[in-house]
């Protein structure tokens, strides 16, 4: 998501009830087609994952879409969240919508049954670090390292074995370093060229009109899923994807 300032507390609360949750057992064959696309189809976290199950990426920051000139990437960020992640996934449902979802760690961690259910709903995973720290860049090769593979690990585990094909750097703070350590383990770094600016709660129309404005500077849009009252996306998504359709996108994956 964007730099920005207010609002973040939430992470540090969920930090304590995270230690806490008991993850679900989940049956492998609901995974099995995901898992596949991702390399790994066993539920083994990613500390453990061999060498040879994760193959290197692209290093730059990707913001194409697979689906070409006339694709674009929905992306949702800072979940998942017991509120408003399943309202997006019905949302993403009702229109045959398939997004990248960022999770950031603890939550993952915290609902590893949301987790769960964006894989069976055929999104793809992200990662977005642990605590959301978006002075990552300032900070050691040592933290950045931890912030990265411990959310990864946080959650291929709530996904039962799936690993997150991207990595988005909270307010778009890569360095060359944190990039390098993301697609060494299979994660793309990805960023965006829409940024609707909904975390500030503009109005549903407001960030309608963002996307409906700024979406021929590229094919990546950024929404959230969590970090405060998220009713105002919800609604956007009910008038932006059927729009967007209309206009002749068409939805897709960022590349890998």
């Amino acid at each position: 998501m964007a730099r920005h300032g207010g609002g973040r507390g939430w992470y540090g609360k969920v930090l304590g009830a995270a230690l806490g949750v008991t993850m679900l057992a989940t049956g492998a064959s609901v995974w099995s087609a995901q898992a596949g696309a991702v390399g790994n189809s066993s539920p083994k976290s990613a500390a453990s994952a061999s060498p040879a199950a994760v193959k290197p990426v692209d290093v730059t920051i990707v913001h194409a879409s697979d689906k070409g000139a006339r694709g674009v990437n929905i992306t949702i960020d800072d979940g998942p969240d017991p509120t408003w992640t399943p309202q997006v996934l019905d949302v993403l449902r009702q229109y045959g919508v398939k997004a990248t979802f960022c999770m950031v760690g603890t939550q993952a961690e915290a609902h590893p049954d949301l987790v769960k259910q964006v894989v069976a709903a055929g999104h793809r995973l992200c990662d977005h670090s642990v605590s959301h720290d978006t002075t990552m860049d300032k900070k050691s090769e040592a933290y950045q390292s931890k912030e990265i593979l411990d959310a990864e690990r946080m959650i291929t585990e709530a996904s039962g074995g799936v690993r997150p094909m991207y990595y988005r750097a909270p307010g778009g703070a890569f360095t060359p370093y944190s990039r390098k350590l993301a697609a060494s383990r299979g994660m793309r770094p990805l960023g965006w060229n829409v940024d609707t600016k909904d975390f500030e709660r503009p109005g549903t129309d407001a960030i309608v009109t963002t996307v409906e404005q700024e979406v021929s500077n590229g094919p990546t849009i950024l929404f959230h899923d969590a970090g405060g009252d998220r009713s105002q996306t919800v609604e956007a998504l009910r008038e932006v994807l059927p729009w967007l359709k209309q206009q002749g996108y068409s939805f897709g994956f960022p590349v890998r």
